[in-house]
């Protein structure tokens, strides 16, 4: 199976159809209720709620997912069965699958029920309709790609005594998005410095966003979010405790950072952690979400479409 342990959850929904063809005296019979062995389309609704609810039971490499809502719908045509399903839930990956699934089953349900009646029965036209709620759902199309600056603050490592390994993991991840790396720059532990730095990305070289790691703990040294706060013109703390809530989730140790998210000007700065394991989810928590900022900062708002450049 695909490991999907880094993926945030989200709504994920998907719509699927079947057909099963059949002689157009066996859709009358079906319509009129006098099916010997019952009653074909609740029969078969029920068993496409079952059937969903175990399709990773079913196929090997399906993860299993908790199923908050299954529909089915019918539409009966002059000689032939057409079967909806709409499958919905809040998790890591989505649930077309389960839809497919659903369509299948209730279609050999419908099959098994209807076969004495009729020997021309087929089951035709599986197929996904609409899946909706994934990574790509959230990500937002610009004219040029945004400006990004990453500053990685430690003083060990601005000596030359630790190689970086945080700051690299943003620079890589960036490379998946529309943006363009023009600063990477290693500072020391100083709170005065960082600020200086922060404010000359922002307001004379114009970047889009500004990610800052390490020196966001409870050591002694660790000065970043004082830093940043105090340039700051807004925070923006659903940034911060989207980043919490996926690494808490992850290691009880989430809870020790400290760290600052808001807007200078039309900048979006963000404080990740200067550890690996913590830059890398919160990259995983953020992008490619938080780019709808950009939108939001310029005037755009959250109706603004991803598919306008």
């Amino acid at each position: 199976m695909i490991d999907i342990s880094s993926k945030f959850e989200t709504l994920r929904e998907a719509r699927a159809e079947a057909r099963v063809k059949m002689a157009e005296s066996t859709v009358e019979t079906v319509r009129k209720g006098q099916v010997p062995k019952g009653n074909v389309l609740e029969i078969a609704r029920a068993a496409a709620v079952m059937a969903t609810k175990k399709t990773s039971e079913l196929i090997p490499f399906c993860h299993p997912l908790p199923v908050d809502f299954v529909g089915i719908d019918y539409k009966l045509k002059k000689n032939e069965i057409a079967i909806r399903s709409e499958v919905r839930s809040i998790w890591k990956t989505g649930v077309e699958m389960e839809a497919l699934t659903a369509v299948s089953v209730a279609a050999l349900t419908i099959y098994d029920m209807l076969k004495p009646l009729d020997k021309g029965l087929v089951i035709e036209k599986i197929v996904l309709l609409e899946k909706k709620g994934g990574k790509s759902d959230f990500q937002d199309q610009f004219p040029k790609p945004l400006k990004t600056g990453v500053l990685v603050i430690s003083d060990s490592t601005f000596k030359g005594e630790r190689k970086d390994k945080s700051g690299e993991i943003i620079r890589n991840r960036l490379k998946e998005y529309p943006i363009v790396l023009e600063e990477f720059i290693i500072l020391p532990d100083d709170k005065e410095t960082i600020s200086k730095e922060v404010i000359r990305l922002s307001d004379k070289q114009k970047l889009d966003i500004i990610i800052t790691t390490g020196g966001t703990g409870i050591g002694p040294k660790d000065v970043t979010p004082e830093a940043t706060q105090e340039v700051l013109d807004r925070i923006v703390p659903g940034i911060t405790e989207a980043m919490r809530s996926f690494g808490q989730r992850r290691t009880p140790y989430a809870m020790l950072s400290r760290n600052v998210a808001g807007v200078r000007g039309k900048t979006l700065i963000i404080n990740l952690p200067g550890s690996s394991r913590g830059v890398e989810e919160s990259m995983n928590s953020l992008f490619p979400g938080v780019l709808h900022s950009m939108k939001m900062i310029r005037g755009g708002g959250h109706n603004s479409s991803k598919n306008k450049k």
